[in-house]
């Protein structure tokens, strides 16, 4: 078989998974506002797949290579033009949905007006508002042949102005959509109606006012939007330090290539060819003409205007039976383990777990991962805290996690003035694992306690995203998880893991023993099955190896929310796997691997997903589960997943998500998830 017959290619994959959220965007049962937010979320999603992924391809192109092996059988060349017409396509749709919602807002007396519809009381109401609140924060550039174009800022979205002057010249000229301002300008509401305009919408009713300088007979305006390549390029200055390298590396992304434009396709032609040749963006550079505006991800800012109604409804996060936030946590932790599932349970036994270790006089040390942080972190307060209250506090902090770069390394430099030791990971290396250990003297001895995650220390994607935390004090565990952090500091010794199975060095040879238990089972007769969740699979190594265990006959469950490269269903090949992707109200963001291992499950949270990145090139920990009813929970909860018929979308050959259908009774696995941990409260 050929590599395009064999694998999915991981772009085409990843459009694939942002087309399901454009599904939610479409799908009527969702709330009309909770649809805009998706369709932000799937534009915002097109911009880091441009700054990262088609840069990357196009790095691969330019360099003159096919890239077929690293591009699941695909050229370079052929395959930029492929994710050019997919998301063509997707733009096109989205336009189609976003107008399908609007009409739907107007029913329930919510109306989004452009200029043209603007009523005398609201022009008076926009024209005050302009002056005071836009006009002192706004940047026009005025285009000369005799000054430098000027270097568009990533991902921001600018209106080309065109002037038609009395003597027939033209005046070109850019005006900046500023991120700092709210997008959506609500006006003053109308009896019953709401009315709200979009800031470009202002901008383009002020025109007049903005070039009243200007001679002219005729203005017109279009958006336009550039995306560049997201990637990092150090130096190799052996004078600076790792932080200022990332920080030189960051400021130049800002004028990294462009690798995308796109454009108002009601742009006139001359105005169009104007600054395409002053920004010199060529044929190969990814031109996407789009509709009136850019920047469709500030809806996932759209105000709520007070309508709950159209909003999902809230759910209230639940306590941990048998773990209380008004004791001692490390107490009830050194009895037994505990589990947390964020947003279903509350982040606060985190926050409340890092605050007494903070203030505990037993406690000696705390050692942490960091790699995503909340904007305001009360991680990072309650760290500062316990550095404050004489504790030893060493922070492994990723300074290249991606498009976080710049608040990491802020964080970075106010926790190094507080007294906070910090590792800027390994070279080489991402360190991706989110761990906890705190040391504590009890009597004579230290004993350890631990939080190992699937998420990052984050008490605002807590909030949204799925992930698994397991607090624990078995001190087996906890002694592989402070030879990581050994690690950390002398990144020359490769150590031993007894229980922990970490990236890069063993991950796949232990993922590859446990899929080979299975596959001996299958063969001796015995029950065999694997069931992972994951973020995404694309290591064609453990796609093959998975391929390899089906052929052996063994049943292969799988919940891939993102990209997955291998291919379900194929007789011969991988007839025994079945794969789904769920996209909900929260983000599926757990690593789940359950081993069949003669009906005497292995089970397991990671940090990793199967991609190549994950296994040979950060350091991620994937953590065994010895806990009994804490095994129990987490098959519970992959047989919840595994259940959804109605946001399980089935990944197959066709990549054409089908929703999982069948004759059973709704089963939405998030919802089910929390109504699951109700009914474990009162038993």
């Amino acid at each position: 078989m050929t590599k395009q017959n064999l694998y999915v290619n991981r772009e085409l994959s990843w459009l694939q998974f942002n087309a399901r959220v454009l599904q939610e965007a479409a799908d009527e049962s969702v709330p009309l506002i909770e649809r805009l937010r998706f369709l932000g979320i799937f534009s915002n999603n097109l911009d880091e797949f441009f700054k990262v992924r088609y840069a990357t391809v196009k790095r691969i192109e330019q360099a003159g290579k096919a890239g077929k092996s690293e591009l699941g059988g695909i050229k370079a060349s052929e395959l930029l033009k492929l994710i050019t017409e997919v998301v063509i396509k997707q733009q096109t749709e989205s336009l189609e949905i976003l107008s399908d919602i609007e009409k739907e807002l107007e029913k329930d007396n919510i109306y989004i007006i452009d200029e043209s519809e603007i009523s005398p009381s609201q022009h008076l109401f926009i024209k005050n508002y302009f002056i005071e609140v836009i006009s002192p924060a706004l940047v026009t550039i005025v285009l000369s042949d005799n000054l430098e174009f000027p270097s568009l800022k990533d991902s921001a979205a600018y209106l080309a102005v065109k002037m038609l002057m009395h003597n027939n010249t033209k005046q070109y000229a850019l005006i900046e959509i500023s991120k700092s301002m709210n997008r959506f300008v609500v006006l003053p509401k109308q009896g019953d109606k709401h009315f709200i305009i979009l800031l470009d919408d202002v901008l383009r009713h002020c025109l007049n006012d903005i070039f009243s300088i200007f001679n002219f007979k005729d203005i017109s305006a279009h958006m336009i939007k550039i995306t560049r390549d997201g990637e990092l390029d150090f130096d190799s200055d052996l004078s600076k330090s790792f932080i200022e390298k990332i920080s030189e590396s960051v400021k130049h992304r800002r004028i990294g290539d462009p690798v995308r434009f796109v454009y108002d396709k009601t742009i006139d032609d001359e105005t169009l060819n104007f600054l395409l040749n002053k920004m010199g963006i060529d044929s190969k550079d990814s031109l996407i003409p789009g509709g009136r505006y850019h920047n469709r991800r500030d809806y996932m800012k759209f105000p709520s205007l007070g309508r709950t109604d159209l909003l999902y409804e809230k759910i209230s996060p639940l306590p941990i039976k048998g773990l209380s936030l008004e004791s001692s946590l490390i107490h009830a932790i050194a009895e037994k383990d505990y589990l947390l599932y964020t947003p279903f349970h509350t982040f606060s036994y985190v926050l409340k777990f890092l605050r007494e270790a903070a203030l505990d006089p037993k406690v000696k040390s705390i050692k942490i991962t960091i790699y995503r942080l909340a904007e305001a972190s009360q991680v990072a307060s309650a760290l500062i805290n316990a550095a404050k209250n004489g504790k030893s506090v060493t922070v492994s902090i990723e300074l290249q996690a991606r498009f976080d770069e710049q608040a990491n390394i802020n964080y970075a430099e106010q926790m190094e003035r507080e007294g906070i030791k910090l590792i800027f990971g390994v070279e080489g290396l991402k360190v991706h694992s989110k761990m906890c250990l705190i040391e504590r003297v009890e009597g004579h001895k230290i004993k350890r306690y631990g939080v190992i995650s699937t998420g990052n220390f984050n008490e605002d994607t807590a909030k949204i995203y799925t992930d698994f935390t397991l607090f624990t004090a078995n001190q087996k565990v906890l002694k592989d998880i402070s030879k990581v952090f050994s690690f950390f500091e002398v990144n020359f010794h490769i150590y031993r893991y007894k229980h922990i199975i970490t990236s890069p060095h063993y991950t796949k040879s232990k993922l590859f023993a446990l899929i080979d238990k299975e596959i001996d089972n299958v063969k001796k007769g015995l029950p065999a099955y694997i069931k992972l969740k994951m973020n995404s699979l694309s290591s064609y190594a453990m796609v093959d190896k998975l391929y390899e265990a089906s052929r052996a006959g063994v049943k292969i469950d799988l919940v891939v929310r993102g990209i997955c490269c291998l291919v379900p269903g194929v007789p011969g090949m991988s007839e025994n796997i079945e794969a789904v992707s769920i996209v909900d109200k929260f983000l599926e963001h757990t690593r789940l691997f359950i081993f069949c291992n003669n009906n005497d499950p292995k089970v397991f949270i990671s940090s990793a997903d199967f991609m190549t990145r994950n296994i040979e090139n950060r350091v991620e920990v994937t953590c065994p589960i010895y806990d009994e009813d804490i095994k129990v929970e987490l098959i519970d909860i992959f047989d919840i997943c595994w259940k959804a018929n109605t946001k399980a979308r089935i990944l197959n050959q066709a990549q054409d998500n089908q929703y999982k259908k069948n004759n059973l009774p709704p089963f939405r696995a998030q919802f089910q998830t929390y109504e699951y941990y109700i009914k474990k409260l009162k038993n």
